[in-house]
């Protein structure tokens, strides 16, 4: 007998997760830089697998295409459970959560991945755009007036259960930010020293 959670098979839930992470594992920021002739991007600047290390090669275009893919990983996994499963918004937090954990610890990497801001902005912006268009105006905002792109992912993050809870008046929506955000400042933990000695890196610079 299946366990019912909201009136779903378990079964639903489970799939929506799982397949959610195998998407989000996928590191398109280590697949493109290969493929471009780049090398290992862990190897490359901060070692990090997202857009912002793809940056640091110098190829704009290449960036681009990381930032929109990662975000495209957390889009799609929303959209495939939207469109597989029962129209149940805990489905679509598991498809986005399975996504965005698969990118933070892909399988194919051993578990070693990204900080998820791409796949957050993009699982957001599935979710409820406009909760995601209010995410992504806020991180650009940032980028402008302070040019370090792990403070404008921290700000975005830290913003996200308020925008949810105070704008959207959606309690669900704001816990589920609210875990997303939490783990983008654990793994900005390094960053967030370098925030407070001075010495982060501004966007763009190798």
């Amino acid at each position: 007998m299946n366990v019912l959670i909201n009136e779903l098979p378990l079964s639903y839930f489970l799939s929506s997760l799982v397949g959610g992470y195998l998407l989000g594992s996928l590191p398109f920021g280590i697949i493109l830089t290969r493929l471009a002739g780049q090398g290992d991007l862990r190897k490359i600047g901060s070692g990090n697998i997202g857009a912002t290390n793809v940056l640091r090669t110098g190829n704009k275009g290449l960036a681009l295409a990381t930032l929109l893919l990662d975000s495209g990983k957390g889009a799609l996994a929303v959209l495939l459970a939207y469109l597989i499963f029962p129209k149940d918004p805990l489905l679509l937090y598991c498809a986005g959560g399975g996504a965005f954990f698969g990118h933070l610890y892909p399988l194919y990497l051993k578990f070693k991945g990204g900080k998820g801001v791409a796949t957050f902005l993009g699982t957001l912006l599935a979710i409820n755009w406009p909760l995601g268009l209010a995410c992504c105006l806020t991180w650009a905002l940032s980028a402008v007036l302070f040019r370090i792109s792990s403070l404008s992912a921290l700000i975005a993050a830290a913003l996200s259960p308020f925008y949810s809870y105070f704008l959207l008046h959606n309690s669900s929506l704001a816990i589920f930010a609210c875990i997303l955000c939490s783990m983008i400042f654990i793994r900005h933990a390094e960053n967030i020293k370098r925030l407070l000695a001075g010495t982060e890196p501004k966007i763009g610079k190798k």
